[in-house]
C-alpha cells in the first residue's frame, strides 16, 4: 500500500534534475530548444515561476541559455561537456551567441514555412 519514498526536494530542483537528465540522454541535444515555460509548467503540473527557477538552475550550470522573446531555453552544453571544461570562456560566449542566433533563424524559417504552406493551400484550387 506504500507509495515509495517521498521526494522532499523543492519542485524546481526536481524539474531541473529531470531536464538535466533529458539533456544528458540526448532528448534535448545541444542547439535544440527546451519546450516553452508554459508547456513545461503543464507537463510538470507546476507554476511558471517554478519552471523559471528550474531553468535558472540549468542556466547557472551553463547547460542552457535564454533570450528575450525566445520561446524556450536553448541547450548549449551537456553535463559531461560542462565537466570537461575544454572550451575557453571567450569561445563559450561566442558559442552561446551563435546558438541563440541560430534558434532565432530557425524560428523565422518555421514561420515562413508555415506561411508558405498556407499560401500553397489557398492557391491549390486556382
Amino acid at each position: 500500500m506504500g507509495k515509495g519514498p517521498v521526494d522532499r526536494r523543492k519542485p524546481y530542483v526536481r524539474i531541473a534534475d529531470e531536464l538535466r537528465r533529458d539533456i544528458a540522454s540526448g532528448r534535448y541535444p545541444v542547439g535544440e530548444t527546451l519546450p516553452p515555460g508554459a508547456k513545461l509548467a503543464d507537463i510538470f503540473d507546476v507554476s511558471g515561476m517554478t519552471v523559471s527557477n528550474a531553468i535558472a538552475v540549468l542556466k547557472e550550470e551553463g547547460l542552457v541559455t535564454t533570450r528575450q522573446g525566445a520561446r524556450g531555453a536553448t541547450v548549449i552544453a551537456t553535463p559531461d561537456m560542462r565537466d570537461a571544461e575544454e572550451a575557453p570562456v571567450e569561445r563559450s560566449e561566442e558559442f552561446t551567441l551563435l546558438f541563440s542566433q541560430l534558434q532565432e533563424i530557425r524560428g523565422h524559417l518555421r514561420r515562413l514555412s508555415s506561411r508558405l504552406d498556407e499560401l500553397d493551400e489557398r492557391t491549390r484550387d486556382l
